[in-house]
């Protein structure tokens, strides 16, 4: 891991092709739940973009939990954060089957960050 904790672009999942992959009901995505974040995981499939990471995530926060966009953009930092702090907690995964990650916000009111970080280091021991 790098020594600086920082997320690089090739962590992100983007492409929209993978997310619809990861979320699509064929696929079998394994799920966790730790209030107030749900993770969805599922091996990555297809072609893999050079220089990607093995896990590669995304974080959700849904309009219908949270309205107000400064909201939603603190909830989206705190997890990212959280995320982060705690990656290297995910057990060692094989780098010929890489993992696509999403963590979505299921509470209806903002979260403290303790709160948040104790959920993300409980999905990140199940991964």
């Amino acid at each position: 891991m790098d020594s600086r904790k920082t997320l690089k672009k090739s962590e992100k999942l983007c492409s929209q092709t993978a997310i619809d992959a990861l979320f699509s009901p064929a696929k079998a995505a394994k799920g966790a739940l730790a209030y107030p974040l749900r993770m969805v995981s599922a091996p990555r499939s297809g072609m893999r973009r050079p220089g990607a990471a093995t896990v590669q995530f995304l974080i959700s926060i849904p309009k219908k939990r949270l309205r107000k966009a400064v909201d939603r953009v603190q909830m989206r930092r705190r997890v990212r954060e959280a995320y982060r702090l705690n990656r290297d907690l995910i057990r060692e995964i094989n780098p010929e089957e890489p993992v696509d990650v999403a963590f979505i916000y299921i509470a209806n009111s903002l979260t403290p960050y303790d709160r948040v970080e104790r959920a993300m280091k409980k999905l990140l021991a199940a991964l």
